[in-house]
């Protein structure tokens, strides 16, 4: 009968365990390094993707996603009259796929079939990403110009709203930006190990860039409804 009564809760915990989201993400991005604007969230090109979901429990879920686009940077967008001066544009792509777990505030129940409509909480969400990239360098002609591709690891660091629209599916909202482990999107530290790229470096070439995706998921849910174990 115990053995009976325990294989009924574990069955109960995995068939609540079994709640997917799939879906895109649809926004834009911006790049925070050496040449450009300087604003942290300043999305001026279109980034686009697919993400997934687990959710293990109301409280958090394991997550995946691919994001691709483009990311540019223009210095007479600055308000830095230095940067205005120097005068760089460079454009860059970015294709990330990231994991890691998502946390909300409050309890978010997919499977609660009452009053989903209100059903609304923030949320964080944290991992890791890696990330292909175009590796630049400034050209003798003050141009900055591709020269090979490369691929390099980032921390996203999330924030956002989502709600239950419907009973199956999810609207959300989030700025997400990732600190990545590369000074070289904007071409001011080139990677490369060549003599004839040290003296083409500029700007600060002890920070590393960062990109940061704004849009929003729309997310399908699916999967098994939990079961209500009386153990009594």
């Amino acid at each position: 009968m115990y053995r009976l009564t325990i294989l009924l809760l574990l069955s109960c915990c995995f068939s609540f365990g079994q709640i997917h989201e799939v879906g895109l993400f649809v926004g834009g991005s911006n790049a925070i390094a050496d040449v450009g604007s300087g604003k942290y969230i300043n999305p001026n090109d279109i980034a686009i993707g697919g993400i997934y979901k687990w959710n293990r429990s109301p409280r958090h879920s394991y997550r995946i996603s691919a994001i691709y686009s483009s990311i540019t940077g223009d210095d007479s967008k600055s308000s830095d009259p230095r940067r205005k001066q120097r005068n760089l544009t460079f454009k860059n792509e970015v294709k990330e796929i990231t994991a890691g777990m998502e946390f909300t505030f409050w309890e978010f129940d997919l499977h609660d079939q009452h009053n989903y409509a209100i059903k609304t909480t923030p949320y964080l969400f944290s991992g890791l990403s890696y990330f292909n990239y175009n590796a630049l360098v400034l050209n003798p002609n003050n141009k900055i110009e591709e020269y090979n591709s490369h691929n390099s690891l980032a921390i996203p660091m999330v924030v956002g709203i989502k709600s239950a629209i419907t009973k199956q599916f999810v609207l959300a909202v989030e700025i997400g930006a990732r600190y990545t482990f590369t000074d070289d999107l904007d071409g001011s530290n080139p990677v490369r190990d060549k003599e004839e790229f040290e003296s083409l470096k500029f700007g600060n070439t002890n920070s590393n860039d960062w990109y940061v995706f704004t849009g929003i998921t729309l997310t399908y849910t699916f999967g098994k409804n939990p079961c209500f174990c009386n153990t009594n």
